[in-house]
């Protein structure tokens, strides 16, 4: 199977492990994978921001990038559902709008890929440790991506897992939010935090690199023994 990784700029510029992590994942499961080097941003932040017209040319750029992808892979449940909006993003142009449902469909988050297209649940993966998972708003909320992170969780040898409280609550960076609101955004991921600490978890997981940047800058500023990871650097150890 023939996969394109997106890589997204937050794992691109402050996760580059995650990629590696992603593609050798993929490459134990038999998938053969390519890096289109014309990708850039998918265009959320302007997107979100209501600068439309801008986005399209981001936007162009990106479909034309992965026009002749098998499938399309990234390690964000936040850039893959902003992927499936260009269609949305394309109303008034029918050819851009046509090749934008091309990519939308072909189109996954890491982990819902593995599970719903390969229909892999265990990867082989062991590590020692006690855990919690973060479930990101766009991952959950607009892809619709729920259970596959949590059946792969549940197929980690060693891993001690908690259910983190509130779970389906905002860690407070929502892109240009946690710039915007910095009051509100601190007052909610010092909840989230306070959450992760009542799981006595070693390490928050998460599947958004967004997420994790955020609550993790904010476990650092205040010092506290807690790590950060994303589900596929859980995935990709194996400590046997």
């Amino acid at each position: 199977m023939n996969v394109s990784l997106f890589i997204t700029c937050l794992a691109d510029v402050f996760y580059p492990g995650v990629g590696k992590d992603v593609v050798e994942v993929l490459e134990r499961l038999d998938c053969k994978v390519d890096f289109p080097a014309a990708q850039i941003c998918c265009g959320q932040p302007a997107y979100n921001s209501g600068y439309h017209k801008e986005t399209k040319e981001v936007a162009k750029n990106m479909v034309r990038a992965f026009e002749h992808s098998e499938y399309v892979v990234t390690p964000s449940g936040s850039c893959a559902s902003m992927l499936l909006e260009y269609p949305h993003l394309f109303e008034d142009e029918p050819e851009w709008k046509e090749r934008a449902e091309q990519l939308a469909k072909k189109t996954f988050e890491f982990t819902q890929f593995l599970v719903d297209v390969l229909k892999v649940e265990d990867v082989g993966a062991s590590c020692s440790m006690r855990a919690t998972y973060h479930t990101s708003c766009h991952m959950t909320r607009l892809l619709g991506v729920k259970e596959a992170p949590m059946k792969l969780l549940n197929k980690v040898e060693g891993l001690e897992f908690t259910d983190l409280p509130n779970k389906e609550n905002c860690c407070g960076f929502g892109g240009t939010f946690s710039v915007k609101m910095v009051p509100i955004s601190e007052q909610m991921v010092n909840e989230k935090i306070s959450h992760i600490e009542s799981t006595n978890a070693e390490v928050l997981i998460g599947a958004d690199c967004g997420c994790l940047m955020n609550i993790g800058g904010r476990i650092d500023r205040q010092g506290k023994p807690i790590k950060v990871m994303h589900i596929a650097q859980v995935l990709n150890q194996q400590t046997k």
